[in-house]
């Protein structure tokens, strides 16, 4: 009798423990031919989820590289959206699709795999320095960012990865800059990235300057760039923005000030 009971109690436990593992279920859509430089449509729903909870979506190509990384909100019933351009230099046949979310508590990973149904089209002339200059602006982190707000997987450092990879890199005039700011930049931010680790207050200075930048390129996220001329229009629109903020602004303040003394 005793045996009877255990092995009801049993049936009813896994039967419990199966029905709650399969209770919380991602599905994706994509909405693409996911080729080279071309704009993707990523869609789904959490089971069990609730509006407002957070999800995860990372992009893997067939070497396993990451190309996005993006933390999105989930709407109502637990459904999610997200738009984002396959890199135009991409040469994977085919793509892992991975979304994590967290749901009463339990984490729940979906990966569904994709395959680049790309149209072959005439091939268009690609200078061959271009691939050593797009791995080498890939190659590194923002240092003092990461430093200031703590870790590489802070919101803000994914939205700055997210912006070089996805909008900058994808134009060759954003490739070549970003080659020549790369060179600038580290020559100096390892130092500057030491400091703050050094000192808290430096390290929050550091965190309140960076807020002007930040916002000024969240600007790009509503910008469709699609050709070589928007890159350089908007480029130059988000520099002389960041100028007049930075030096402009304050240099009027300081007169403005120097002249009521």
């Amino acid at each position: 009798m005793n045996y009877k009971l255990l092995g009801i109690l049993t049936a009813l436990l896994l039967t419990t423990g199966f029905s709650n593992s399969f209770a919380v279920q991602i599905t994706i859509q994509t909405d693409g031919t996911f080729a080279p430089g071309e704009k993707i449509e990523l869609s789904g729903t959490v089971a069990g989820a609730n509006e407002g909870d957070l999800a995860a979506i990372e992009i893997k190509d067939d070497s396993g590289e990451t190309i996005l990384i993006r933390t999105v909100e989930l709407g109502s019933n637990g459904s999610f959206y997200l738009k984002f351009k396959i890199p135009s230099s991409s040469e994977s046949s085919s793509y892992d699709i991975v979304v994590n979310a967290k749901v009463n508590g339990e984490s729940v990973t979906e990966l569904k795999k994709v395959n680049s149904q790309a149209i072959a089209s005439e091939p268009e002339p690609v200078m061959t320095s271009a691939p050593e200059q797009t791995q080498q602006s890939k190659g590194g982190g923002c240092l003092i960012a990461t430093a200031a707000f703590g870790s590489e997987m802070a919101p803000q450092i994914q939205f700055l990865r997210e912006l070089r990879d996805n909008t900058v890199l994808q134009t060759e005039s954003g490739s070549v800059f970003m080659s020549g700011f790369n060179q600038f930049y580290y020559s100096f931010s390892p130092a500057v990235a030491d400091y703050e680790r050094e000192n808290p207050a430096f390290k929050e200075a550091v965190k309140i300057t960076l807020t002007p930048l930040l916002t000024s390129l969240t600007l790009l996220q509503y910008a469709d760039i699609d050709s070589e001329s928007e890159m350089l229009g908007y480029g130059i629109g988000i520099i002389l923005l960041n100028i007049g903020m930075y030096f402009v602004a304050p240099a009027v303040l300081i007169m403005a000030v120097r002249k009521r003394i």
